[in-house]
């Protein structure tokens, strides 16, 4: 079951929740119950079990394939990455997603030119726009000008990168409309 994200693109969908429910337990530790693209998500992330790869380039395709503006769509970009990782999976789904759909990919248009925390540990929305505020920058400014682009992240929160990312897109690259599909998204947006 899709969602609709809103920020401030054209467009933008999640494939599913993250966590259907959550149970505290008397360690301090959470039971939680995760969807199935939920499930395969935290097993590639903080497993590093790579099979799940093709599953969730499946789904991202499968769902892709049902949005009218797909056909329009001139380059797909991963959202870059909080940290160093090997093997970088939003990246890999990404890279995937493209050859399958026979879209250009392009990792490099956007570059991460501050470092910042992973989001997820920050509560306050004033401070995660904070940290993301001038993050990016774009690697060639008239690569894509006029052209329709496609945001690939694995999970949606607040919007706070996603919205920020965006922006610079649009005002930086002078990009024609912006698109974004995560993976899931939490099931509030703090």
């Amino acid at each position: 079951m899709a969602y609709d994200i809103k920020g401030n693109w054209k467009g933008g969908w999640a494939l599913d929740l993250h966590t259907l429910s959550s149970t505290h337990n008397s360690d301090g530790s959470f039971n939680s119950v995760r969807s199935e693209i939920g499930e395969a998500l935290v097993q590639l992330k903080y497993r590093q079990d790579y099979s799940k790869i093709d599953f969730l380039v499946d789904k991202l395709v499968e769902f892709l394939q049902t949005r009218m503006v797909l056909p329009y769509i001139n380059v797909i970009i991963p959202t870059p990455s909080s940290f160093t990782r090997d093997i970088q999976p939003v990246h890999e789904i990404a890279k995937k997603v493209s050859s399958k759909l026979n879209i250009a990919y392009d990792e490099t248009y956007v570059v991460k030119v501050k470092s910042t925390n992973q989001l997820k540990e920050i509560q306050d929305i004033n401070e995660r726009q904070e940290l993301v505020k001038d993050a990016f920058a774009i690697s060639n400014p008239t690569l894509y000008a006029g052209r329709k682009i496609l945001i690939i992240d694995d999970l949606f929160r607040s919007g706070t990168t996603l919205n920020e990312l965006t922006a610079t897109l649009y005002r930086d690259g002078n990009v024609n409309n912006v698109y974004v599909v995560t993976l899931t998204k939490t099931r509030s947006n703090k």
